[in-house]
């Protein structure tokens, strides 16, 4: 797998930057991109992250989903905040996600039908193992995201997302927090790890899904 880097402006975010993800997706099966978030929704996700942290908005976040969801300090210390439409710190974002939704569906066919996210709060010594977000035939998550929202982050600050290959145990790219970031890859082929942060780290992840139910109900749901 060979990374695929697109440092652009939010000036270029058009079909060009569709384009390269979704030749990416098809390819190597992640992107990191570069300022592609439209300035001023960027600069609503910070403020919004760290009003969360003032008010004691995230909770500890688990692994596994329905019945079989559970808290698991060896795995992940993050804490979690689910995005909402009816926060307009928050709306605009989902409306950009959308937008690549429907650009991606264009381009690959996925048959992605919506988009969920949190924020991700990562305090000093906070970490998330090597997982997959999601296993083959068992889940409805196909495409993940995660936006950085740190300015300032050096390696001292540790926190480094690893990418590793689909099989093999040496990563392949060693990702900073940085400001501006952000990550596009396949949820079933791109093997990852978060690695312990020295200060609080700020992110977003996302997942588009599509429907596995039979009805017009999402399954399984958040």
């Amino acid at each position: 797998m060979t990374p695929t880097l697109l440092e652009t402006s939010t000036s270029d975010a058009g079909w060009d930057l569709y384009d390269r993800i979704a030749d990416a997706l098809a390819g190597p099966g992640y992107i990191r991109l570069g300022y592609v978030v439209p300035e001023d929704i960027y600069a609503h996700l910070i403020r919004r992250s760290r009003q969360l942290k003032r008010c004691g908005g995230y909770r500890r976040a688990g692994v596994g989903r329905d019945r079989e969801y559970r808290l698991s300090g060896k795995v992940r210390g993050d804490g979690i905040h689910w995005l909402r439409r009816d926060q307009w710190l928050e709306a605009g974002y989902l409306d950009w996600m959308e937008t690549l939704r429907l650009e991606l569906n264009r381009r690959l066919f996925l048959g992605l039908f919506d988009y969920e996210a949190h924020f991700a709060l990562y305090r000093p010594g906070a970490f998330y193992r090597r997982h997959l977000d999601a296993f083959r035939g068992q889940s409805n998550r196909r495409v993940s995201t995660v936006l950085y929202l740190n300015s300032d982050w050096s390696e001292h600050d540790g926190g480094e997302l690893l990418i590793y290959p689909e099989h093999g145990d040496t990563p392949v790219e060693r990702v900073l927090p940085n400001h501006g970031v952000m990550l596009v890859f396949l949820s079933e082929q791109v093997p990852h790890e978060v690695l312990p942060a020295r200060r609080d780290r700020f992110s977003i992840a996302g997942w588009f899904r599509i429907n596995a139910s039979l009805s017009e109900r999402v399954d399984p749901a958040r």
